[in-house]
């Protein structure tokens, strides 16, 4: 799916960061991304080796679950069906402003 759909969209030059999961770090798939982004891919073991899931080439994934879980937590859970609930609805809560605002407030040391 990731090569078929994901990839003809990525604009050209882009630099992938995968997280890292073992499953994700096999052969088959190194050998894949050497392929597909040529000296332009972050993962443990790669030439650009960035540690995956860092806070400082993921701000908004760091921004997202740690808004989603203050907000989900705000109030008591009373069941696994509440939880998921609550999930859904901060998800929605988050505004295209919210995370343009975030993107503004990151910069790249």
């Amino acid at each position: 799916m990731f090569q078929l759909y994901a990839v003809p969209q990525f604009p050209e030059g882009v630099i992938f960061q995968q997280d890292g999961a073992p499953p994700h770090c096999g052969n088959i798939v190194r050998e894949f991304l050497d392929t597909t982004f040529p000296q332009r891919w972050i993962s443990r073991g790669a030439v650009m080796a960035w540690p995956p899931r860092s806070p400082d080439i993921t701000p908004f994934d760091f921004y997202l679950w740690g808004y989603v879980k203050q907000h989900v937590y705000s109030e008591r859970i009373n069941d696994i069906n509440h939880l998921k609930q609550r999930i859904t609805d901060v998800i929605h809560s988050v505004t295209p402003d919210v995370l343009t605002l975030c993107g503004k407030n990151w910069t790249i040391v």
